[in-house]
Order: structure tokens, then C-alpha cells, then sequence
């Protein structure tokens, strides 16, 4: 160990913890309440919540993190009984080709909207615009995507998304 090694870590843990807000508990239990409407645990909600700044306003769910597939165009029960429970959020859905977005509003009735997504491989300014005509006014930072590929991952910084969650991640939480 070099000499000073050990002050130098009571410093930093001490600024560390000088910087983290201590919030009353009142609002720590809203933002637990408000994790729960989302179907979000704590950690993520709040990590979201620090990262953007912001409460999150809406889900963008793509087509095959639902499940939903031009050949079986129905929604699973365990995804829908979680888009049914999700309270003063936004919930729209991403139609990967050759889905179309009626055919995931149809399949999904609990969707407030539907709209095409990115394709494959588009162009980053491709992905956006996709991106920002689903969201249509919704501010990106206010908004998670629950995805089921990298490929979807790589949408959240292309939109300006406040967050990720695999599909996998969202819907076992329930």
C-alpha cells in the first residue's frame, strides 16, 4: 500500500456521501409507491430517476420484448396482465417489420400507441427519427425501452432514452 492511501480513501467515501442527497422520508415512500405503479424495482427506478433527473413518464416496449409476431399475433398473457397494471405511464410499442403497428395495437388493446421501429442496422439518424415520431412529444429522458436484443439496446442512446430493461428483466419482476 503507498503511504497516504488510506486517508485518501476516508476523503473520498466522505465526499462521496456529502454528495448523495438525503431525502425525507415521505418522498422516499412516493418514490416507492411510484416504482410499484411502474413494475420497476426501487434501485432501477431510482437509478433512472438520478440519471435523468426526471420521473419516468412512459414505456417503449418493443415487438418482440412483448411478444408479439406476424405469424402469432397475440399478446401473452403474462405481458399483458403487466401492461394492464402499469399506472400514469405512457405505454407504446415498437412494431418490428413485417409487423405492422395495427397489428401490434390489435394484438396489445392496452397500448396507448403503436408505431414502426428502427430497422436493423439503420443509420443512427434513421433510428432517431423513428424513435422520436413513436414518443411523438414525450421528452426521450423521460422514458424507459423494454427490449429483447442488442440491436434494441443500441435505440436507447439513439433516442435520447433514459433507460434500458431486457424484456427477460421487466417482465419476471412481476
Amino acid at each position: 500500500m503507498e503511504p497516504g492511501h488510506a486517508w485518501r480513501t476516508h476523503c473520498w467515501t466522505k465526499a462521496r456521501a456529502d454528495l448523495l442527497p438525503h431525502l425525507p422520508i415521505e418522498v422516499l415512500r412516493g418514490r416507492v409507491r411510484r416504482a410499484a405503479e411502474l413494475g420497476l424495482d426501487y434501485r432501477t427506478y431510482a437509478s433512472v430517476r438520478a440519471a435523468s433527473g426526471h420521473d419516468v413518464v412512459a414505456f417503449l416496449f418493443s415487438s418482440n420484448a412483448l411478444r408479439v409476431f406476424p405469424v402469432r399475433a397475440a399478446l401473452p398473457q403474462d405481458r399483458a396482465a403487466r401492461l394492464a397494471a402499469l399506472v400514469a405511464v405512457q405505454r407504446i410499442g415498437l412494431a418490428q417489420r413485417p409487423l405492422l403497428p395495427d397489428e401490434l395495437r390489435a394484438a396489445a388493446v392496452m397500448l396507448d400507441d403503436a408505431a414502426d421501429a428502427p430497422l436493423a442496422l439503420a443509420p443512427w439518424a434513421e433510428q432517431r427519427r423513428h424513435l422520436r415520431a413513436a414518443l411523438a412529444r414525450v421528452p426521450g429522458d423521460r422514458v424507459i425501452l423494454v427490449g429483447d436484443s442488442a440491436l434494441e439496446r443500441e435505440w436507447c442512446a439513439a433516442g435520447g432514452l433514459a433507460g434500458y430493461l431486457t424484456a427477460d428483466r421487466y417482465f419476471a419482476a412481476g
